[in-house]
């Protein structure tokens, strides 16, 4: 579900000795520090990315998990409207440009792209690996300086993309930023960490995106109530992501990978075609069945069991993984 991509392996090019000259333990300090805040629930008010330092270890170390989450939300996206592609796209708080490397991959690099953050260190960052990407829509990117908050105002477009950024707001910043975003683009996807306060984070910008007008096209398969009970467990998805020489530093261990877990929710303005159902957990292939946990449009939440006699369902359910819609289209 998540091989390497070109703009994947361009995005690892562009990282490739970006902490040349940086202690390692400095990196390390600063990646601890990131963490705290990204996975933590008390929002800074402030812009998280300080410094230069700050900026290159958070490129080095969060920027590939970011891609592939924002790429499985946009794979989403295309799945339920594969006909559509944005002519513009912003990225609201998108920092050093992880997001716009995802849209630039996933429409063939059409989208004319403008990113948004209050953290000039990190759009100068930025606008360095965009230049050493050999992607067109990258190259000419426009990075602005902006107040992420109640003050922001984004132009008409027809994609905004929203990344790990709630987390950094104020409740009422919070709102405000995705009331904008629905008032600016016809398509709007927001991705969090994949926690129960990054979930609890996601269902109320999807309730106010509901609110004011735009249809849920990912990962629900409807725009009605969540069918979870609040407190009970929470949505959340995974995506692999090769882990640098930073990751194996920072967190130990020999895998050559890790698992990014998130939540997301994308919502739009045109007809969308939502998945008829979702896996919301890893599969559990029994002898001669597949386990699927579902959450559907009719039945909420429900478990349903794919056996040797539904013939080619079968086969699908066995090659199925967490996230995809079922039955495939």
């Amino acid at each position: 579900m998540n091989a390497s991509l070109p703009t994947a392996e361009a995005l690892r090019g562009a990282l490739a000795g970006l902490l040349d000259g940086l202690p390692p333990t400095q990196a390390a300090q600063a990646v601890d520090r990131l963490i705290s805040h990204y996975r933590g629930t008390v929002p800074t008010g402030a812009p998280v990315l300080r410094d230069r330092s700050d900026v290159a270890a958070y490129a080095a170390y969060r920027m590939p998990a970011t891609f592939e989450a924002v790429r499985a939300a946009l794979d989403a996206l295309r799945e339920a409207a594969p006909e559509w592609a944005p002519d513009t796209h912003t990225d609201i708080g998108g920092g050093t440009g992880a997001a716009s490397w995802a849209v630039a991959e996933a429409w063939d690099s059409s989208a004319r792209t403008t990113v948004l953050d209050w953290a000039e260190p990190a759009l100068e960052l930025g606008r360095e690996l965009a230049a050493a990407s050999g992607i067109a829509a990258l190259e000419t990117a426009a990075w602005q300086r902006s107040r992420i908050g109640a003050a922001l105002r984004v132009e008409s477009t027809d994609l905004v993309t929203v990344s790990y950024v709630l987390n950094e707001l104020t409740d009422q910043d919070r709102a405000d930023l995705v009331t904008e975003a629905a008032r600016a683009a016809r398509a709007v996807v927001i991705v969090e960490p994949g926690t129960p306060d990054g979930y609890a984070r996601i269902i109320a910008a999807r309730d106010q995106l509901i609110a004011a007008g735009l249809t849920v096209a990912a990962p629900c398969p409807h725009s009605g109530a969540c069918p979870i009970e609040p407190g009970t467990d929470w949505c959340h998805f995974a995506t692999r992501v090769s882990r640098s020489s930073l990751h194996r530093q920072v967190k130990g261990g020999s895998l050559a990978y890790e698992d990014e877990k998130f939540a997301y929710v994308v919502a739009t303005r045109f007809p969308v075609t939502p998945a008829p159902a979702r896996i919301t957990r890893k599969p559990q292939i029994r002898k001669g069945q597949v386990l699927l946990d579902l959450c559907t449009e009719d039945d909420g939440l429900r478990r349903e069991t794919v056996t040797k006699r539904h013939g080619a369902l079968y086969r699908a359910a066995r090659d199925a993984a967490w996230a995809d819609e079922w039955p495939p289209r």
